[in-house]
């Protein structure tokens, strides 16, 4: 398979398979694609599709293969924002936000990941259930704005307001933790919670999460009425 992503701010990753190749999507990703790619769709076994479903996907997935010669389909983002393409072998899994997986190659696996701590269950809000991406593969995963990347040291902590964390490597612990002050989470404006990244690993943040768009977006609605 090979592939090209193209056209930002609202991407697509156009990719060419050859004969019998297969692409796989967990939602209605698909924009285009030549006439010889045939669509099955089906659950990949029950327990990995509840598994989608808590993690923001969609119990059923669609499997796109080309029949009979090469193949070419294009996957489209779903929000202004960007598009990575991310190698996935054993041993070398990531951790998402909410419905950031857009389609990958056959062999890839996506399962539901918890924070390890409880204060996440109770206070992590959309950063508490995210999206484990393995197995062995290309996965093509959707960020929200702008990426900026970090490598964090082993022990390197890092804080981060909700929603965005975009993708971290599985070798970062993430975990929730509260404001500190009194004065600060009355009047900071910031919430009263910070995801805390811990490495060592890759962690790859977003300027402009959904959440927070359409949070602004409300707000200057509620002030032009």
């Amino acid at each position: 398979m090979r592939y090209e992503i193209k056209g930002e701010p609202m991407p697509v990753v156009v990719c060419s398979l050859e004969a019998g190749e297969k692409m796989i999507t967990e939602r209605g990703s698909m924009a285009w694609m030549s006439s010889n790619m045939k669509m099955e769709t089906n659950t990949g076994g029950i327990g990995k599709a509840l598994g989608r479903m808590f993690s923001g996907e969609a119990l059923f997935r669609n499997v796109y293969s080309a029949q009979g010669g090469p193949g070419m389909i294009a996957f489209g983002s779903s929000f202004v924002g960007s598009i990575r393409a991310i190698d996935i072998c054993p041993g070398k899994s990531i951790i998402c936000q909410k419905s950031a997986f857009l389609a990958s190659t056959e062999g890839v696996d996506l399962s539901i990941y918890f924070q390890q701590k409880i204060g996440g269950a109770l206070f992590g809000g959309e950063g508490f259930i995210m999206q484990k991406i393995s197995g062995n593969g290309i996965a093509f995963v959707e960020i929200d704005g702008s990426a900026v990347e970090y490598e964090l040291a082993a022990g390197e902590r890092m804080l981060v307001d909700t929603g965005h964390l975009a993708i971290a490597d599985d070798t970062v612990s993430i975990s929730v933790e509260a404001v500190k002050g009194v004065k600060n989470v009355l009047f900071g404006g910031e919430g009263l919670f910070n995801t805390v990244l811990t490495g060592p690993g890759k962690v790859t943040l977003q300027t402009m999460p959904l959440s927070a768009f359409a949070a602004a977006t409300a707000g200057m609605l509620k002030k032009g009425n």
